[in-house]
């Protein structure tokens, strides 16, 4: 046993350790160049019959650079725009619009760092982006256009929003102001903490850029989604400010040759989530603003302002460039060197500022130089150099992507010699876009600098986890049919980690898996005492919920859109009151339930275990209502308030009367009054649990277990959208349904893990970072705590694995007891006192009691076991994976993100769920 407990304890270990060096190789930094780039002389100046080397004249002197947080193309574009004055400038042609492509991951701080850079930022950034306090991911060593206006004569800059750019560029800003990206409640004080410096600024004349990273639009989207009735009072908001700053830029002198950019760093989904690579997501607005521009419109092309193009996708208007594409314009129109590290492309419609054809060509040849530079490090053993070598069959297909690029670029330098001077301008421009686009679509979708080792050495550690968990486990005896479905299950989850396809939609695996496994344990448990009941078979009933929970949420990517019951309308509306009847059941029911703990508790402060008195129990079981009443009633008006304030049209259905008061409370007051009140009745039913048992020696009677998983309950429905709150009801009649089957240990580990999945999926949850829920993680908060707003950014999104990993813990805790007592908390006071009775008559059966806890260890010492080989697996399967398809065309929207989630089921749940909460509640029930 002593052995089996140190294997166990050392398995465990490796898991963090294998995950955390794995990710080391597969999340690197990617190198680059130090340094500031600086104007080199071009050398081509006699071959063109260029006079002298010159850098052309830059069109402005002074940027406007505004980023609104998730800013989708349609949000500025389309026909429902708030924005109609910036409509009004595409219209008059002082306004030239474009929608960007922002590569995944869709993530503030890589986006930031692609467009100030012009390079592909490190899927490792997906993480760095939740750490507030990082610092490690700065830009003050790299080359970007910030660095680039501030090195300029007199060069000053000033920012004011997301406090993400005074990590990037610490010590940069002359004046800055940061707000918090992660204090998503916040839809109006964020903005205005920006809006107040602007008319102050626009009034200075000492500074050379002013960036404005605005974040309300995006809290929005997480907290209710782009239809939000807030939506189209923010874009207004932000249209006014683009108005008053526009304006400024008429009438001021000192800003006449300022250069207004509007941005949003990526888009969102239909949740109003982003990180993934849906189109919304990917498709942010870019606009370029001033009246300068009125003599260049005319080479834009012509599309409807409020129409995606015919040929495009849903959110692509105009015409699509890459994000990295900002830092070589701005390049260009500031009159600065193209960062070092750029791998974005002079956006051509500009070009038109230089009427002259040799002022275009330094331009871009600038541009192909610096991207060469890249291009020559990736491959060091092509020939770059700058006289023609592309001859013969060098060039001829088949090529690889460096022989390809080296052709490439020798028809740029066969274009600019001596010999090819009868060539026109336009055929060098386009030779040199030809090289251009070539290498960033070729360097951008380049691997990135793996380190294998540490891949390797990561994923054996995780499988050597997994057999040293095997020698945990008992020998097997005979094939059961719970081990056959555990089996299935891990073969087919490890084979399935190798499709893209079904990575994305993984989901529909788990819901099949499950009803599978419930149609077993109908066929396994069927007796004739269920025959003349076929249809109220627990099995049966099992297979009828699980069919509409898993109709609740629609996920994944490929039907993400499609119909469900959240989103089919019978919630919203003058019908919300469906919702909020089923929300207040869910209270209810875990109010009643909490209140018979409190009532039992009461009893051991009053009359010890012993009492008889039914009128004392009577009044009793009264005054654990009137305690417990006033935390379920805070908690469902805490909800009621989140919701009438994110997702008004939740509320509809309700008194508006009612929802006007809640709308004034204080959110996070009222979250903490239901934290506090959970926590406090934790700590006086565990007292009177201990007051209760500290003379007893024998089996425990489990109530402390049940009463901290209804407190859980309560306090994961807190966490939770009010629109998935009905879930725990019917979670709760899967969990009685079960306890009614006299499962097996092993069973009941199978039920667990695909449980644990089934839920996760169900609340709405998939493989794509765009699917994390933000909207719970503030409740309680006032303000950023990485600590607080992680646990509960955590535990909002993992609510269903959590509840039923406790709730596996439950039915493993005592084997013998009632299993209905254990699933529905039937037993009232005089039962307890019934009970009590009874057990202080068994007090002289201590070996047989000794018996059972001892059996009671080893059967939760198997479940661990099995549960532990399940994340080894698993983990080590992705890991695998990825490793295998490294090159694979969707490595960093796919596979990526799929490896940042077996980071978190394999250290986060799995140490937190698990080991940790799973043990207490299983203690919890053997006291």
């Amino acid at each position: 046993m002593a052995l089996r407990t140190v294997l166990l304890t050392v398995a465990n270990l490796l898991i963090p350790v294998a995950i955390l060096i794995f990710a080391t190789g597969f999340f690197p930094y990617k190198p680059f160049m130090p340094g500031l780039a600086e104007y080199e002389k071009l050398g081509w100046e006699q071959a063109m019959g260029w006079k002298e080397e010159s850098v052309p004249e830059a069109p402005f002197d002074k940027l406007v650079f505004m980023v609104v947080d998730a800013l989708r193309s349609d949000f500025v574009f389309g026909e429902d725009s708030g924005m109609s004055f910036v409509q009004s400038l595409i219209r008059e042609g002082t306004a030239l619009p474009f929608t960007a492509h922002a590569a995944s991951p869709t993530i503030t701080m890589p986006k930031v760092k692609a467009m100030t850079t012009g390079s592909i930022p490190s899927f490792l950034d997906v993480i760095l982006n939740f750490a507030e306090s990082d610092t490690t991911s700065t830009l003050s060593t790299q080359d970007t256009w910030l660095a680039q206006l501030r090195a300029k004569q007199g060069g000053k800059l000033v920012m004011y929003g997301d406090d993400t750019w005074l990590k990037l560029f610490p010590g940069f800003f002359e004046r800055a102001d940061g707000t918090s990206s992660f204090f998503v409640s916040d839809f109006t004080e964020v903005d205005n903490n920006v809006t107040r410096h602007v008319p102050e600024e626009l009034l200075n004349s000492d500074w050379n850029a002013m960036i404005m990273h605005y974040l309300g639009l995006d809290h929005i989207g997480h907290k209710a989604g782009p239809k939000s009735p807030n939506m189209l009072p923010k874009q207004k908001e932000m249209d006014g400010i683009v108005r008053d700053i526009y304006s400024a830029i008429e009438n001021e002198d000192h800003l006449s040759k300022t250069l207004f950019v509007l941005c949003g760093d990526h888009g969102m989904n239909e949740g109003g989530n982003h990180g993934g690579s849906a189109a919304g997501e990917t498709s942010p607005a870019l606009v370029f603003m001033s009246p300068k521009l009125k003599d260049i419109s005319q080479h834009m092309e012509k599309v409807s302002p409020t129409k995606p193009k015919d040929k495009g996708g849903e959110f692509e208007y105009y015409r699509m460039v890459e994000q990295s594409d900002i830092a070589p314009t701005l390049a260009g129109l500031l009159g600065f060197p193209v960062p070092r590290n750029n791998l974005g492309v002079f956006i051509k419609e500009f070009l038109s500022f230089w009427p002259h054809a040799a002022d275009r060509i330094r331009l871009l040849l600038r541009n192909a130089r610096q991207m060469k530079m890249i291009v020559e490090a990736t491959y060091p053993n092509l020939s770059f150099e700058d006289e023609s070598k592309a001859a013969g069959n060098e060039c001829e297909p088949p090529l690889s992507d460096g022989q390809d690029l080296a052709c490439k670029w020798h028809g740029v330098v066969d274009t600019m010699s001596t010999t090819s001077r009868h060539l026109t301008a336009e055929h060098r421009i386009d030779q040199l876009f030809w090289f251009l686009t070539a290498a960033q679509e070729k360097m951008s979708s380049t691997a990135s600098n793996y380190d294998v080792p540490r891949l390797i050495i990561g994923t054996v550690l995780t499988f050597v986890s997994v057999l040293v968990t095997l020698f945990t486990l008992p020998s097997l005896r005979r094939i059961t049919p719970p081990g056959v479905a555990y089996t299935l299950t891990i073969i087919l989850y490890s084979v399935l980690m190798f499709a893209s396809s079904y990575v994305e939609e993984e989901h529909n695996f788990w819901y099949w898996a499950t009803s599978g496994w419930f149609f077993c344990l109908f066929i396994s448990k069927s007796r004739k005492e269920w025959q003349s009941k076929f249809v109220f078979h627990p099995a049966i009933m099992l297979l009828v919920t699980h069919r509409i929970i898993r109709r609740w949420n629609q996920t994944g990517q490929k039907y993400a859109g499609a119909d469900d019951i959240v989103h089919s309308g019978i919630f919203h509306g003058n019908t919300s009151f469906i919702l909020w009847a089923l929300v207040g059941a869910t209270y209810m029911d875990i109010t009643i339930r909490i209140s018979r703990h409190v009532a039992r508790s009461i009893l051991v402060f009053d009359k010890g275990s012993s009492s008889e008195d039914s009128q004392a129990v009577d009044a009793n079981r009264f005054m654990g209502v009137i305690a417990v009443l006033p935390l379920g009633a805070t908690a469902f008006v805490f909800k009621l308030a989140f919701t009438a304030r994110d997702a008004p049209e939740l509320t509809y259905g309700i008194n508006q009367g009612l929802i006007q008061w809640v709308e004034d409370l204080s959110l996070v007051d009222v979250a903490r009054m239901v934290f506090a009140g959970t926590a406090l009745s934790a700590v006086w039913i565990t007292i009177s649990e201990w007051k209760r048992n500290r003379d007893r020696r024998g089996e425990g009677s489990g109530d402390l277990a049940i009463a901290l998983f209804d407190l859980l309950s309560l306090f994961l429905i807190t966490q939770t959208k009010a629109q998935n709150i009905p879930l725990y009801l019917l979670f709760r009649f899967q969990f009685f349904f079960l306890s009614l089957l006299d499962l097996t240990p092993a069973a009941i580990t199978t039920t667990t893990l695909l449980l644990i999945q089934t839920s996760f999926f169900a609340l709405g949850n998939s493989n794509a970072i765009s699917s994390i829920d933000l909207s719970n993680a503030y409740n309680g908060v006032s303000g950023y705590n990485v600590i607080a707003v992680g646990l509960l950014l955590f535990l909002s999104n993992w609510a269903g694995p959590i509840y039923f990993t406790a709730a596996s813990s439950l039915l493993l805790s005592s084997p013998g007891r009632p299993r209905r007592n254990i699933a529905m908390n039937e037993v009232d006071s005089r039962d307890w006192v019934q009970k009590e009775r009874e057990h202080l008559e068994r007090m002289a059966k201590s070996e047989e009691e000794g018996r059972k806890r001892r059996e009671s260890s080893e059967v939760w010492g198997r479940h661990v076991g099995l549960m532990t080989l399940w994340v080894g697996v698993a983990t080590g399967s992705v890991m695998v994976a990825c490793t295998v398809l490294r090159t694979h065309l969707f490595i960093w929207t796919v596979f990526s993100p799929k490896y940042l989630y077996a980071m978190a089921w394999g250290i986060a749940f799995h140490f937190g769920g698990t080991l940790g909460l799973g043990s207490l509640v299983w203690r919890a029930g053997r006291w």
